[in-house]
């Protein structure tokens, strides 16, 4: 009698509180993905995506980290203890590791600014893309050429951010140049006339006519228009085709930079010779 005995105690003791906090361990990743996941879809018309994203697991490991103080203290381990150990523990990484807690708080920054949301196109300097999510240590985009460049927190809070999606439309300025022959104010009647053809060309605001200058060889001009955003490529194409089109059909020149040379009378040129090596 006395194996049994010190079986059913060595179960008690030792068996019984592992298999008690594995099962608390389970049902905590269960309770937290079920409930993280249905308080976002009840509210994900208040929120953004990155929004829900991050209530998502701020409910997830904070229900996790409940059932597991739970199985640590099923096993025997005081609370208090673990957690001033875990406290200790986590000072030492911290000091360890200054440029993770640095991103980490540029995260926080950014997420409560928000200067851009999951799914805004974004330009960083020479990097341009979609973001695809904003973590607490980095934030990731996918570039046009479907390629993904991660950028840390720390460097996006230290840099210059253009967001291309904040604003539902957009301008586009087409830097052109006619000849100096050219009737300026017939110029500008063809563009306008272009633009307000143009489907995807926006009434309001107005298409703008600006005279930046005289180029070397030509007139520079700037001609805009505004376009929604989602069609902003095609309009930018489309529109450029259409008024080569429309200068073509109108007679009006759009010449390329040349160069005139001059020689003074009298002057004796020194006679050349191509030879072949």
């Amino acid at each position: 009698m006395i194996f049994p005995d010190l079986m059913e105690h060595f179960y008690k003791v030792h068996v019984e509180p592992i298999i008690w906090a594995m099962l608390l361990m389970m049902i905590g990743f269960l309770v937290a993905r079920l409930v993280s996941t249905s308080l976002v879809k009840s509210m994900i018309k208040h929120l953004t995506p990155q929004q829900s994203m991050l209530l998502k697991r701020i409910v997830f490991y904070l229900i996790v980290a409940l059932f597991a103080a739970s199985a640590v203290q099923e096993l025997g381990f005081q609370i208090g203890a673990f957690l001033g150990a875990a406290g200790i523990l986590t000072v030492a990484i911290g000091i360890a590791s200054q440029t993770s807690m640095s991103n980490i708080i540029s995260g926080v920054f950014m997420i409560g600014e928000k200067p851009f949301e999951v799914g805004h196109t974004v330009r960083v300097g020479d990097t341009q893309g979609e973001i695809l999510s904003i973590d607490l240590l980095s934030v990731k985009i996918r570039t046009p050429d479907n390629t993904m460049v991660r950028i840390p927190n720390e460097t996006l809070i230290k840099s210059s951010i253009i967001n291309l999606s904040s604003f539902p439309i957009r301008r586009i300025d087409l830097k052109i140049g006619v000849a100096y022959k050219e009737d300026l104010e017939r110029v500008k009647q063809v563009l306008f006339d272009v633009a307000y053809k143009n489907p995807l060309s926006l009434i309001e605001p107005k298409p703008s006519f600006l005279i930046l200058g005289f180029g070397e060889s030509a007139v520079d001009l700037q001609f805009s228009v505004w376009g929604s955003r989602p069609h902003f490529y095609e309009l930018k194409n489309t529109i450029q085709v259409e008024i080569k089109k429309a200068f073509e059909e109108m007679g009006i020149e759009m010449p390329f930079p040349s160069r005139t040379l001059y020689t003074s009378a009298g002057i004796n040129v020194l006679p050349t010779k191509l030879t072949s090596s």
